[in-house]
């Protein structure tokens, strides 16, 4: 199919078995809705992925930061594989585009759902391993997560490194505000702005007020140029 051979090209492996990539790309929802037979969506394969996903930065992280301590490695590893982190990078490579969703994900934007995306983009890592071997999967890894990694630092906790930076060089308060609250109980959607006093610094959104007010945060980090 003209999908699979695009997404191929577009992460930089080709399949000797396509049914892996393929699984890789089902969701769940999918696969329910059409009846797949059990494990036939990504699910397992994104438990392998991850483990995968570990593997790989944890030695990269080891052999180019030997400054480090073992607690720092692992909030740096943290602020890698985490699931902003990992949905920017499936973004990046146009993955959504891919997937294979249920009619009512589909309906309710879940193509760019960072979960969706962070979980597929495990499995995927989890196929390349199954099909190609480790050294395979792990130069998948470094082209497309292990990169830029000054600013994917600020993803794992973006809210302590933006109130260390304001308490340093503003006078006012840091304060966030919840914006908007969309969709029914079990989907939610927040919308929060945060600000230095009244001043407007960034905006972010999530299924959590959480994780919408680290997008907030991270947002603004990345105006003030501020580095993890």
């Amino acid at each position: 199919m003209r999908q699979w051979k695009e997404c191929q090209t577009v992460i930089g492996y080709q399949f000797k078995d396509e049914n892996l990539l393929r699984q890789a790309l089902t969701h769940s929802s999918f696969a329910n809705e059409k009846y797949l037979k059990k494990h036939s969506d990504n699910e397992r394969l994104e438990f392998l992925g991850d483990a995968v996903l570990e593997v790989s930065s944890s030695e990269f992280l080891f052999f180019h930061y030997p400054e480090l301590s073992e607690g720092d490695l692992t909030k740096l590893r943290a602020s890698l594989v985490c699931e902003p982190t990992l949905a920017a990078c499936a973004s990046q490579l146009h993955l959504g585009e891919f997937i294979h969703l249920g009619k009512g994900e589909e309906q309710t934007g879940g193509r760019a759902r960072k979960s969706i995306l962070s979980d597929a983009l495990e499995a995927l890592i989890g196929a390349i391993y199954l099909d190609g071997g480790f050294s395979e999967a792990k130069r998948f890894v470094q082209e497309f997560i292990l990169t830029d990694i000054e600013h994917k630092k600020l993803f794992y906790d973006s809210k302590t490194s933006l109130q260390e930076f304001v308490q340093g060089n503003y006078e006012e308060k840091l304060n966030y505000c919840l914006l908007e609250e969309t969709g029914p109980d079990h989907d939610k959607h927040f919308t929060v702005e945060v600000r230095i006093g009244e001043r407007p610094i960034g905006v972010g959104s999530g299924h959590t007020k959480k994780a919408a007010e680290q997008e907030a945060a991270y947002q603004a980090l990345l105006k003030f140029h501020v580095k993890g």
